[in-house]
């Protein structure tokens, strides 16, 4: 499959270095010092799963790529509505736009039971720029659970975690989030596909609410704050 992953940093490189790594038709669309070290030495993985480097198509310009058959985002919310004009040379009418973006989504209301069906979230999309340009049939949610960082220019550490849990808006279990998910699986990541991707949404985001402050204030990270018993205690 044709995958493309817009922000290759830490998550959105790891992913597309496992999927290149495992057959994959990735291009990974980067900038700064990143793009330049990728695109002379490759992407280097280290950490949990092994040490690796892959060198797939890389790119600062998506005008360089052509229609695919997945999109990953993964840069950050208020990152996504400055790229939503950019994107479109990626997306055909079948491109599934996967969205490693934490929070809750501009796509939330997209297709769901009730008076609220297909509400715009001003909050997170203000000029409705990821609706209309992206487009909410094209998106499959996803969390994203694996700690990495960027250790240097072309270089990812990869810290813990595989999972990226995936579902459609609606629940259903579709060929595309089926094959992708499979896609993920083969690349050594854990992909469940989950018929309610809303809920898991908001797991994670509770967590990042109980657990962020603590780590701002204290400097620790999510190991120490775990195993530290005065927190435990609480």
């Amino acid at each position: 499959m044709k995958i493309a992953v817009y922000g290759a940093g830490a998550i959105g490189g790891l992913m597309g270095a496992r999927l290149a790594r495992a057959g994959e038709d990735v291009t990974l669309i980067a900038r700064g010092a990143h793009l330049q070290a990728m695109r002379s030495r490759g992407l280097k993985v280290t950490g949990i799963g092994g040490d690796f480097t892959v060198a797939p198509r890389v790119t600062g310009d998506p005008g360089e790529a052509d229609v695919q058959d997945f999109v990953i985002v993964a840069v950050k919310a208020q990152g996504v509505p400055a790229i939503a004009d950019k994107m479109a040379p990626l997306l055909g009418p079948r491109t599934g736009v996967v969205m490693a973006v934490n929070g809750v989504p501009w796509w939330y209301f997209y297709g769901i039971d009730g008076p609220l069906r297909d509400r715009r979230l001003s909050s997170v999309d203000p000029d409705g720029k990821q609706w209309n340009l992206i487009g909410p049939q094209r998106v499959i949610g996803c969390v994203v659970y694996p700690a990495a960082e960027i250790v240097a220019p072309g270089e990812l550490l990869h810290v813990e975690g595989h999972r990226f849990s995936l579902g459609e808006p609606d629940g259903a279990r579709t060929g595309r989030v089926t094959a992708l998910s499979t896609a993920l699986i083969a690349a050594g990541l854990k992909a469940p596909v989950k018929a309610a991707i809303r809920a898991e949404i908001w797991v994670k985001l509770w967590g990042n609410v109980a657990f962020n402050p603590i780590s701002a204030l204290t400097g620790g990270t999510l190991q120490q704050i775990c195993a530290d018993a005065g927190t435990r205690a609480c």
